[in-house]
């Protein structure tokens, strides 16, 4: 069942452990020791050199990048500037993390489209927004993500009614709502795992893509990540976290693939919500490693979009066309929250009782 991505975490502590079917006497990270090793695997930021050297004949100079500063000034003035109020388009957001970002970029005063391959649950969304915030601000319509054409008349849909989008979320994918070995998945569940999580991805980023190539704005694209996407293992649910661990590398792929190109006017970012605390995540909620992090790490699709949105809407504001990975629960978070839970017990039994 095509979903809201809401199983999630992008820190260094791997979703193998929490929703592993071992039980363990006592919680992950006991000892100083494995708080080390924890802090030491988190995320270090690469830099760049941003000077050029090239060494001519007469010697070694910095070379003045004239032709490609003139070609990107060129570009810079044919792209009309992006400023709010946004057009805003969510995939998977009648529910979960997805309807949460919709409400906050509604809150802000953008526009935007919503969508779900169930009708019922659009009809129903939309409404529900439309009574808060007004009916020239929201539109939804039924969308299948897997589906070439169900996705092309997403875009259709989205220019007949705002006319270009800003914002394109790649959010919907599906665990099928299953947490058991590889070999004990059906055929069925793995089908509808990989084509919405991967395929489904792809289409959207493709028919994205050509969209904003097309629009004097340009467009931003986030796809959002999951458990597995850091390359950890994610025990009974393999085949989500290969999916997401693909995401990353397909964002990256796009981001080379535009650069090629040399379209300046469109960007493919990477977005990460962390844990949140929707029916897919707490359906997992079974073993004691599983409570354990999601007592300590999760946090409601509100609280993670109060965060997230702004954090978007900033950034693009700001002019930048240069890809970014924005994270809502980062490295330093989970290690500071964690070290809390065991040195002075906090967020025990916040959502799930431990045993």
């Amino acid at each position: 069942m095509a979903m809201a991505c809401s199983l999630n975490l992008c820190c260094s502590s791997s979703l193998s452990t929490i929703f592993s079917s071992k039980t363990q006497t006592h919680p992950p990270f006991e000892n100083s020791s494995s708080l080390l090793n924890f802090h030491a695997s988190l995320t270090v930021a690469s830099r760049q050199n941003p000077l050029g050297l090239t060494r001519c004949a007469t010697g070694t100079r910095l070379m003045a990048q004239s032709s490609a500063s003139a070609s990107a000034s060129s570009s810079e003035r044919e792209r009309e500037p992006m400023v709010p109020p946004f057009n805003v388009l969510i995939t998977g957001s009648t529910k979960g993390i997805g309807y949460a970002l919709a409400k906050e970029f509604l809150k802000a005063g953008d526009n935007v489209v919503i969508c779900s391959r169930s009708a019922e649950r659009v009809k129903s969304a939309v409404q529900s927004l439309r009574e808060e915030y007004g009916e020239q601000h929201v539109w939804g319509t039924q969308c299948d993500v897997k589906e070439g054409q169900d996705v092309k008349d997403l875009v259709s849909f989205a220019q007949r009614n705002l006319k270009y989008i800003d914002i394109w979320i790649n959010n919907a994918g599906s665990n099928a709502y299953s947490y058991k070995p590889l070999a004990e998945a059906s055929d069925e569940d793995l089908i509808e795992v990989v084509t919405t999580n991967t395929l489904g991805l792809m289409i959207c980023c493709r028919e994205a893509i050509k969209m904003m190539l097309n629009q004097p704005r340009g467009g931003h694209i986030f796809n959002i990540d999951g458990a597995g996407s850091d390359g950890r293992p994610t025990p009974r649910f393999a085949a989500y976290g290969a999916t997401k661990r693909s995401v990353v590398h397909l964002t990256k792929s796009l981001q080379s693939e535009l650069q090629m190109q040399d379209a300046k006017n469109v960007v493919v970012h990477n977005l990460s919500p962390g844990m949140v605390t929707t029916d897919l995540l707490m359906s997992g909620a079974t073993t004691k490693q599983a409570k354990f992090f999601i007592n300590v790490l999760a946090e409601p699709a509100e609280v993670v979009a109060e965060y997230l949105v702004p954090n978007v809407r900033s950034f693009i504001a700001n002019g930048s066309m240069r890809p970014t990975y924005i994270r809502f629960l980062t490295g330093l978070k989970a290690y500071s929250q964690i070290f809390s839970r065991l040195a002075f017990g906090a967020r025990r039994n916040r959502y799930v009782l431990e045993d």
